[in-house]
């Protein structure tokens, strides 16, 4: 038994945020550890959903033999839930009276950025009564790791949209059509890139591309519309766009569909699933392929849900075991306040501190680098677009593929092409 823990004392794990592959293996591994450590392990069921009301009774006690052969499922034994620990100092305070009922002296939350941030203000809060560790986990790959690492998720994810998106290029061949694929991807383009690139699909779009806080929706659809006329130059009549999610936090909302109610979340956030992207984009990349004269089957699709419950990859099971390990490791070292990662093989904690904007004290999100070496290959192998492609003479020979002489198709194409990112 460790010396810093009783026999007595509760290690309390519970999961926030959308699910990903992996969650019960962090559990699990949790559970082990701090049973064998000589703690006492319960499962908080719903996230901070049932603290928050100030009601213990959603608890489970877990053994090692509820979760050892759980490592390899996907989805998460304790459910999952969005809602908001720190909404305000009251729902905070009867969080943390929850809490101290349960006689939880160490809490392990499974999150991204949300749920790192109410494990933040619930560590503030107890002032070490509670020992608090956060473990990262989104297929969103947005969380400011050390060394760039990925969120636990994230690998699974990718190769199981990657496998979805290469169907849908065969279909494509197959069809002669195009498929718009709206990728999740809250905030940061990470997931839609990965997909793109291991797949080998035509294209991604995602936010990091575009300067400024907000574009216009025109962007996004000339550049699809401008790869679907390259790639008709070329001989081919189908190709597969991945395009982020996020992309609609930065529209003007003026461009979107006048019956939505923009509804937000607990942590304030734009429900995106709401709004009907894929649909949006069709019918304007229709509209502009028909005023080019193009004869086109244009075909959107979502990729998302179908990732997040996925039976983890070895990868995932691999890293989260180690996470969970190393979670409870820390807490009975007398850590508390820190998210865990691993770095060089070594489990490495980072204070929620480090992973604040000071602007906003909210955790940091990680965004493409659209700098880096990783995002100039997948652009690099994308066809879409690029300023050369709007000079002599291959403006001429694009341009003859529409009904627009070449000074009229480098006009209209022109901001689309300017407006993002361009490759090294």
């Amino acid at each position: 038994m460790n010396r810093g823990a009783r026999n007595h004392d509760v290690l309390a794990i519970l999961v926030g945020g959308g699910p990903a592959p992996g969650i019960n293996s962090v559990i699990a591994s949790a559970t082990i550890e701090a049973i064998n450590s000589g703690l006492q392990v319960v499962g908080i069921r719903d996230g901070y959903r049932w603290l928050a009301e100030g009601d213990t009774s959603h608890v489970v006690p877990l053994t090692i033999e509820d979760v050892s052969r759980i490592h390899f499922t996907g989805g998460s034994i304790l459910r999952t839930s969005r809602t908001n620990p720190a909404r305000d100092q009251a729902t905070l305070e009867r969080v943390v009276k929850a809490l101290y009922l349960l006689n939880v002296r160490y809490l392990i939350c499974i999150g991204g950025d949300d749920t790192t941030y109410g494990a933040s203000r619930i560590a503030e809060m107890t002032r070490g009564r509670i020992g608090v560790a956060t473990v990262p986990k989104t297929i969103d790959n947005d969380l400011p790791l050390p060394e760039n690492a990925p969120a636990f998720g994230f690998e699974t994810a990718r190769t199981v949209g990657a496998a979805i998106i290469e169907a849908l290029m065969e279909d494509a061949r197959t069809t002669g059509r195009w498929y718009l694929a709206i990728s999740m991807g809250r905030k940061s383009g990470s997931l839609a890139l990965g997909m793109c690139r291991s797949a080998g699909a035509t294209l991604a779009v995602i936010p990091e591309e575009f300067s400024g806080d907000k574009f216009d929706l025109q962007l996004v659809v000339d550049t699809a519309v401008g790869a679907i006329i390259k790639r008709r130059a070329s001989g081919r009549d189908n190709g597969v766009a991945v395009i982020a999610e996020g992309i609609v936090e930065r529209l003007d909302q003026n461009a979107l569909p006048s019956n939505s109610t923009f509804q937000r979340d607990a942590y304030g956030h734009l429900h995106i699933a709401d709004i009907p992207l894929g649909m949006l984009l069709r019918d304007k990349v229709r509209e502009e392929l028909a005023a080019l004269a193009i004869d086109a089957t244009v075909v959107p699709k979502d990729i998302g849900y179908e990732l997040r419950c996925a039976k983890p990859l070895p990868f995932d099971v691999e890293y989260t075991r180690t996470l969970g390990y190393g979670a409870v490791r820390y807490l009975l070292n007398g850590g508390s306040g820190a998210l865990i990662a691993i770095t060089g093989g070594h489990v490495t904690p980072v204070t929620l501190e480090e992973l604040c904007d000071p602007a906003t004290g909210r955790i940091r999100v990680r965004m493409v680098d659209t700098r880096a070496e990783a995002y100039q290959v997948a652009r690099s192998y994308m066809i879409r677009l690029e300023p050369e492609d709007l000079e002599e003479p291959q403006l001429s020979h694009l341009a003859a593929h529409t009904n627009l002489s070449a000074e009229a198709f480098k006009a209209k194409f022109l901001p689309s092409v300017t407006a993002t990112v361009q490759p090294k």
